[in-house]
């Protein structure tokens, strides 16, 4: 069930005295005018106790779009952030989805896969913008990619800019087996970032395991996206989680105005579910396939994810929480059921046989 308002902006604020009481609360530093009184061009108070010596910034900090974030008595510079170009939902984030970092891309229904994978291919083009010529590894589990399916090639190109070869899949039969390949390529210098694409609350992805997930990419350097499925909001180690959902696509734009009964963009609704400055948040975002880039959609065109649901209400079945991985699929798959055994006479050879016949995966 969803988080009412007040009880999500309590949360936060609990979030925010807590992270105020340990430290960890990153605070915005201003860069001081060189007309200020005392002011010394490329130096920055830093707001540390006395006995500590002043942060120097050099001379790219006295620009006025430099921000200089700090967390305890670390300063992180701005371009440790992949800043999604929505000024409001950066600010909350407290820059950007950090780069070194595992950041968790939640979605609370089986329904929502598509808009998730749909959000997480729109920062891998953002991220690939940046890191050209290292593709993109997306680790999941056989199950996963038999319920959610696999990308489009040619979609991943006219909607994000991503060619095939830039985006390799790894599909594991377990969720050890997947858990392992994303902790070693995570630390590879062969990617651009990692995406492990789990379903469900499985006991296996617990705090533990995402500290070692973020660990890693700390130490590479890189983003490591945690897709989660149908699953519950639960501790873990990423300093950031995304709550996306699908919102209702806006009429295409024409050169006469919105076309009545068409489909424009695909939109996001974001929820700030976990931030390092602990700022609740909604925004509903679109997708430019034309720019690659985010757009915030105006007020006033969107609704409410309750009325968007409503409109088309369909049974809604919870995945299975803290379980062990699920059975494999037993025997093959057929297209048609057998209605008898055939005479052994009438055997077709091999060359022969139906093609419907033969095992075949689904998914």
């Amino acid at each position: 069930m969803a988080m009412s308002a007040v009880a999500r902006d309590t949360v936060f604020a609990l979030r925010r005295q807590i992270a105020k009481i340990e430290g960890t609360l990153p605070e915005r530093l201003e860069v001081p005018a060189p007309s200020a009184p005392g002011a010394i061009p490329g130096k920055v108070r830093s707001g540390f106790p006395s006995g500590i010596a002043e942060k120097q910034i050099y001379s790219d900090a006295a620009r006025s779009d430099v921000t200089v974030v700090r967390r305890g008595l670390a300063v992180a510079s701005p371009d440790a952030f992949l800043r999604t170009g929505i000024e409001h939902l950066d600010t909350a984030l407290g820059g950007g989805l950090p780069k070194a970092a595992l950041s968790e891309i939640h979605g609370l229904e089986t329904r929502d896969a598509g808009a998730v994978a749909g959000f997480a291919l729109s920062l891998a083009s953002l991220i690939l913008r940046e890191k050209q010529g290292l593709p993109i590894l997306w680790v999941g589990t056989a199950e996963i990619f038999r319920e959610a399916g696999f990308p489009y090639a040619s979609g991943l190109h006219a909607l994000f800019g991503i060619e095939p070869e830039q985006l390799l899949f790894s599909e594991a039969p377990k969720l050890l087996d997947a858990l392992w390949i994303a902790e070693e390529a995570a630390r590879m210098t062969a990617f651009a970032a990692v995406m492990l694409e789990i379903r469900g609350s499985p006991r296996l992805l617990d705090l533990t395991a995402t500290r070692r997930l973020h660990a890693r990419a700390q130490n590479a350097g890189r983003p490591v996206l945690l897709l989660r499925q149908a699953g519950e909001a639960e501790p873990t180690a990423a300093p950031v989680r995304l709550i996306v959902s699908a919102a209702s696509a806006a009429s295409r734009e024409t050169v006469a105005g919105p076309l009545a009964g068409s489909i424009g963009r695909p939109a996001f609704t974001v929820d700030i579910g976990k931030s390092r400055t602990a700022l609740p948040g909604q925004f509903t975002l679109e997708w430019n396939p034309d720019e690659h880039a985010f757009e915030e959609r105006r007020r006033g065109e969107e609704r409410r994810p309750q009325e968007e649901r409503a409109t088309n209400p369909v049974a809604v079945v919870s995945a299975s929480a803290r379980g062990a991985d699920p059975a494999p699929a037993s025997g093959a798959v057929l297209a048609f059921p057998a209605l008898g055994s055939p005479a052994s006479g009438d055997q077709p050879s091999r060359q022969q046989r139906p093609a419907h016949r033969g095992p075949r995966r689904t998914g």
